[in-house]
């Protein structure tokens, strides 16, 4: 089956020999076999794309595709129907995941021995890669969400991704990343949303204010977070049309941004922390938000 436009065709398998590769589409000549004649090379043109999308934000976003991590997170992706352009497994691995990526047409790639440690940016690597096509969507397609999430200044790839991993687990509507926060392609986002980034719908970019600005025009109320002097979560009304709004690990909300909100929630602390991380902060509100519809408030 072939892979589907867009994507590179399909290599002989590496067990038939160390043949030259088709070049890809951007231009790259036949990849050179590794010694023993067995998977890619370090130095492939496919690896090296594989490494820029791992490692520059604007090749993700000129090439609007990224990279997916693990057969887990892999195999949410091919759940969720979203466009894989190709797999690369780990030498000598072979996941059940793999199987089904191919059945489904996607191009699956054997890296050669010790290519997957020098690519994974961690410690103990996930056997399996898939580059996949971006999944966001414009602001226009949660003009009828109830809940949104719209994160503000988020710089912290891993707090953004837990974000994104709550709020898709309690049921949020949708979620905005607005300019200034961190890409939600990036690596370690992606890891820490744990294929959450494919059950959802994601809005990458937008400037603050006019985002804010919109969804107090579809009528929802617009609740900023922050540490103190704010209404306890659990007191106020998040049953309603609602976007919750968190801002920067450090320094909270831009001035502009809050001054478009419509009112504030806290998180009362009974020990001595000062305040939650805005990945934790984002569970806590987006379940009682969960349990207060549940309930009929």
């Amino acid at each position: 089956m072939s892979p589907g436009p867009g994507r590179p065709g399909p290599e002989r398998p590496t067990e038939r020999g160390p043949g030259p590769e088709r070049p890809t589409e951007r231009g790259a000549g036949p990849e050179r076999p590794t010694e023993r004649g067995t998977g890619l090379a370090f130095t492939s043109a496919r690896v090296k794309r594989l490494r820029q999308l791992l490692a520059r934000p604007a090749a993700r976003e000129r090439e609007r595709a990224f990279v997916v991590e693990g057969p887990t997170s892999v195999g949410d992706a091919l759940d969720a129907g979203a466009e894989l352009e190709c797999v690369f497994v780990a030498a000598g691995a072979g996941p059940p995941v793999v199987a089904r990526a191919a059945a489904a047409g996607v191009a699956v790639f054997e890296l050669a021995a010790g290519v997957l440690e020098r690519v994974a940016g961690t410690v103990t690597p996930q056997p399996v890669l898939a580059i996949a096509r971006t999944v966001d969507v414009g602001l226009d397609d949660l003009a009828r969400a109830s809940l949104v999430v719209v994160c503000i200044d988020v710089r912290d790839p891993g707090n953004l991704g837990t974000v994104v991993r709550s709020a898709v687990a309690s049921g949020v509507g949708g979620i905005i990343c607005c300019d200034g926060s961190v890409d939600v392609y990036n690596p370690k986002c992606v890891r820490a949303s744990a294929g959450s980034l494919f059950h959802t719908r994601i809005v990458a970019g937008g400037e603050p204010v006019t985002v804010l600005g919109t969804l107090g025009g579809w009528g929802l109320r617009r609740l900023g977070t922050r540490p103190d002097a704010g209404e306890p979560y659990y007191r106020a009304d998040l049953a309603g049309p609602t976007a919750l709004v968190f801002g920067n690990e450090a320094h909270g909300l831009p001035e502009a941004a809050a001054a478009s909100l419509d009112g504030w929630v806290t998180i009362p602390m009974a020990g001595r922390s000062e305040s939650l991380n805005v990945g934790m902060a984002a569970a806590v509100l987006c379940f009682e938000a969960a349990r207060q519809r549940a309930s009929g408030r």
